[in-house]
């Protein structure tokens, strides 16, 4: 282990894994290193004994849940935005051929007491429940303007400039009423709380036509996509993009101390008495605790159920979001579910996660909207996480960390920080402007 490299990598978690892949096909010399025996970190999936193992101490599953190899079961759950930062990265990186992915059954959105499918297009608009007769002839005039809105043709601009005006300006440009507002800007912008409506509405309108054109990409139900076997897949599919260019990896290295200089800078990494030089160390926060600040808590349910959530249309894949207004909230809630469709559960078995960023010290009630909506369940675990970000300078010492994941359950803002990272930590931009036309071979229909 005695080597110099450019990066040390600490964990394998989503985002570590992205970076030491990309940091490798761009000719860096990459030592990549975790204190556990497996891949994944915070962001693996668990088979049933380990989930048993985790949350029920030594017990043992009971047998009628089927095969404990049959469960794939994500600790950070998330669905891929099908025309989104991650498969512009898995697409730009070839990542794709290690992975096999299958478009999601549904997305729905929450309004009170009962879930509606998410209109994203004019034509929906006018099929919708969620909406009055009146009111889906606004919500069409909108979605037309932001299908037809192109950032560099200024007659689709309708005299705005989306850089100055906000998204309350617009929304209000066309009458639409609060809980129309709610499920444009929570269940197809993504947005997990009301703070964009005083921001320029720029970002606003282009998240719209994301989920809009991903929708559009695989004639699903759903913009989202999901790879067979879990996300679990995904650290070592990057794992292994690194290990083709070079990239070394060592699992299983206990206590990794990042080594200083004395002006502060990270030098190397130390396991296990042997120490490896770096010029710059990459981490997960719990490898720097000291240069982390805690700024919330994630809080989850995860359910494993026999039948698909109600009111879904049977869907064995699916994403309902709560917004935060229709529960008394300061941010939504989300649903997750996913099932043997997608290799995570045996025949006939579905895994639901209720997700939200926490805001009282008791999950069981905090959560009980979201599981109120799921019908019988075989089993429930909880667990919660802190959520920490980076708080050092990384010009004074060398040291680049990322946020821990959030509530969502969708991965953009995980990509946001992970191409932040790269910019940081090689001083450029990743071009992911790529042929997303391959996206679609890269899904399973």
């Amino acid at each position: 282990m005695d080597e110099e490299y450019d990066v040390i990598v600490l964990g394998t978690g989503l985002k570590e894994c992205i970076l030491s892949g990309l940091l490798s096909v761009d000719g860096l010399k990459v030592l990549h290193m975790d204190r556990n025996d497996y891949y994944g970190g915070e962001s693996s999936s668990l088979n049933l004994t380990q989930l048993w193992k985790r949350f029920r101490g030594s017990d043992t599953p009971q047998e009628n849940l089927g095969a404990s190899r049959e469960y794939n079961v994500d600790m950070i759950p998330k669905f891929i935005m099908a025309n989104g930062l991650l498969v512009q990265t898995l697409i730009h990186t070839d990542v794709t051929k290690y992975l096999n992915f299958k478009a999601v059954d549904g997305s729905f959105v929450y309004k009170k007491g009962k879930i509606y499918k998410v209109p994203a297009t004019d034509v929906e608009a006018l099929k919708s429940p969620l909406m009055g007769l009146f009111e889906k002839r606004r919500a069409r005039k909108f979605f037309i303007y932001v299908q037809d809105y192109d950032e560099k043709d200024p007659k689709s601009h309708e005299g705005l400039d989306l850089s100055k005006v906000t998204a309350r300006e617009i929304i209000s440009k066309y009458g639409l009423e609060d809980d129309t507002i709610d499920f444009i800007g929570h269940a197809l912008a993504l947005h997990n709380d009301d703070d964009y409506l005083d921001q320029p509405a720029i970002d606003f309108v282009k998240r719209i036509k994301l989920y809009a054109e991903s929708l559009a990409r695989f004639q699903g139900g759903s913009p989202y996509i999901y790879p067979l076997y879990g996300l679990g897949e995904l650290p070592q599919a990057f794992a292994r993009l690194s290990a083709v260019y070079g990239g070394t990896y060592m699992l299983n290295k206990p206590e990794c101390k990042v080594e200083f200089d004395g002006s502060g800078k990270a030098i190397g990494v130390t396991s296990a008495g042997e120490t490896a030089k770096c010029k710059k160390v990459v981490c997960d926060p719990s490898y720097l605790s000291d240069k982390v600040k805690k700024v919330g808590k994630v809080t989850r349910a995860v359910c494993i159920m026999s039948h698909p959530i109600p009111d879904t249309n049977d869907a064995h894949s699916v994403q309902i979001i709560l917004p935060q207004k229709q529960l008394g909230r300061k941010s939504d809630m989300y649903l997750f579910c996913c099932s043997y469709a997608h290799n995570v559960a045996p025949k006939g078995k579905y895994i639901a996660f209720v997700s939200a960023e926490a805001e009282t010290d008791n999950p069981e009630e905090e959560l009980k909207p979201g599981i109120e909506l799921l019908g019988p369940i075989d089993e429930i675990f909880y667990h919660s996480y802190d959520t920490y970000v980076p708080t050092n300078n990384q010009e004074e010492d060398n040291c680049f960390i990322s946020a821990t994941y959030d509530a969502t359950t969708h991965f953009e803002s995980t990509v946001v920080d992970v191409l932040d990272m790269y910019t940081k930590i090689t001083g450029k931009t990743l071009d992911l402007s790529v042929d997303l036309s391959a996206a679609s071979a890269a899904a399973e229909n």
